[in-house]
């Protein structure tokens, strides 16, 4: 890849005064599916920003507001952290985009939408805003319902959107979450991206998910080059290093190959149909966080399901008939029964993608190239990909500390709880702007999980 010349002198500049550097940004998302087994204060020291996620956009597009509750109250969340941390309501997330379309549309929604925004921050007692839009101008969960030509007009109005919450929110912090995939950054132009940088104060890049359920061939979910691949794009763009966090996910991603198709050299596979052509998603693949739950078998006192939430890190089961999807809520469709489903909790006509996992997190393999960890399940089949201590080690040093970006993100708190391995080691990366000292410390998740 050749850098252009904006690049080559915005690296030359970053490198400059990498001596010179503040403090890091740590943001910890903390989601409300994920609250069971959560790190102590020893983990979680170092940790500046807190994001819970998700507030829904469409409360702030109306006069009176609609009414956000956190999941939970935000004085037994800041119990978690140092003293000083800061807690950020996030808006948004995969699927909600009306409220964000409605709220950019024109002065008067950005003004709406901001003063409602703010009021709700002053009232909860949060320090910051997130918002989390997937994706202005297009290629979001409704890309088939809404075609991106409708959304055309969001490209201008997302930055006029973002300086009206900036300048409503006062000295609170603005933040956005932003897509690694360079196909998704349609509104991320050369001519709105100053906008952009200049309205908020710092940038999540999602340096994950960067093979989802749109692509009909294997490849890394977040892989070291493709992570600063995605960097660089945004840095071209002219955003600051120094707000720009680099995104981690503490997470696992699972998708079926196409039948017949040898898989045994990982990528560039073909997968099974992933997507229908109405955009939703065909249950073919899917995604196994790292917390306890997962790795142990489902509790013997389980009771039914008084909200329809099932599976693990819960309590409950489906109803007789019912199936508790990869998901965890019960239902009797095809995404419920089928491939994925927790058959612990429920009916399961389809394969269950547990063992696979144990056998991926024992068995992978490392792409020293791409800076990825695979696995290929010919049973399933399933091709596996996730992050891992040594490959976090490698990007604080190839892109963290090479680009003096300003902070890390991570998705999310409740999510590795098994050991904490991964959380420990972004800790370490941020302490110490490299990940070497949890590389030459840690006993590997593939050690203690070979017995599943």
């Amino acid at each position: 890849m050749i850098l252009n010349t904006f690049l080559a002198a915005a690296l030359g500049a970053a490198a400059s005064v990498s001596a010179a550097k503040s403090p890091a940004r740590y943001a910890m998302y903390f989601d409300q599916y994920h609250t069971a087994a959560l790190p102590n204060k020893t983990m979680t020291a170092g940790i500046t920003h807190v994001i819970t996620a998700f507030a829904n956009s469409s409360l702030f597009t109306t006069e009176p507001s609609g009414v956000y509750t956190p999941f939970q109250p935000l004085s037994d969340i800041r119990a978690l952290f140092e003293q000083d941390v800061k807690l950020c309501m996030s808006i948004g997330g995969w699927g909600d985009t009306a409220g964000l379309s409605l709220g950019s549309k024109n002065d008067t929604t950005r003004r709406l939408f901001a003063r409602n925004v703010a009021s709700t921050l002053d009232r909860l007692g949060y320090d910051c805003v997130d918002i989390d839009w997937e994706y202005p101008g297009g290629n979001g969960a409704d890309y088939k319902q809404i075609p991106n030509s409708k959304k055309k007009g969001e490209i201008a109005a997302y930055p006029h959107l973002l300086k009206e919450l900036k300048k409503a929110i006062g000295t609170k912090e603005l933040s956005i979450t932003v897509p690694g995939l360079e196909r998704d950054m349609i509104a991320f132009t050369s001519a709105e991206s100053p906008k952009i940088n200049e309205a908020v104060d710092f940038v999540t890049v999602m340096a994950y998910d960067l093979m989802n359920r749109r692509d009909t061939v294997t490849k890394h979910h977040t892989p070291v080059v493709g992570s600063l691949q995605a960097i660089d794009k945004y840095l071209s763009l002219g955003f600051s290093a120094e707000k720009l966090n680099l995104g981690f996910a503490l997470y696992a991603k699972w998708f079926t190959t196409a039948p017949g198709v040898d898989c045994s050299n990982g990528l560039g596979c073909r997968t099974a149909l992933l997507e229908n052509p109405d955009g939703s998603d065909t249950g073919a693949s899917g995604a196994m966080t790292f917390e306890a739950a997962n790795f142990h078998p489902p509790p013997t006192n389980l009771t039914i399901a008084p909200d329809a939430s099932c599976g693990a890190g819960t309590f409950h089961k489906c109803a007789e008939g019912s199936c508790c999807s990869q998901y965890g809520f019960c239902g009797d469709t095809s995404a419920h029964c089928g491939t994925g489903c927790q058959g612990g909790y429920g009916r399961c006509n389809g394969t269950s993608t547990l063992q696979s996992f144990y056998d991926a997190v024992s068995k992978s393999k490392t792409d020293e190239v791409q800076g990825g960890q695979w696995y290929w399940d010919s049973e399933g089949p399933f091709f596996w990909t996730f992050e891992t201590v040594d490959l976090i080690g490698r990007k604080f040093k190839e892109i963290y500390k090479a680009r003096n970006l300003g902070g890390v993100s991570v998705w999310s708190l409740g999510e590795d709880s098994y050991d904490f391995e991964l959380i420990k080691a972004i800790q370490s990366g941020v302490k110490d702007s490299c990940g070497a000292s949890a590389k030459s410390t840690h006993v590997g998740r593939h050690q203690r999980r070979s017995a599943h």
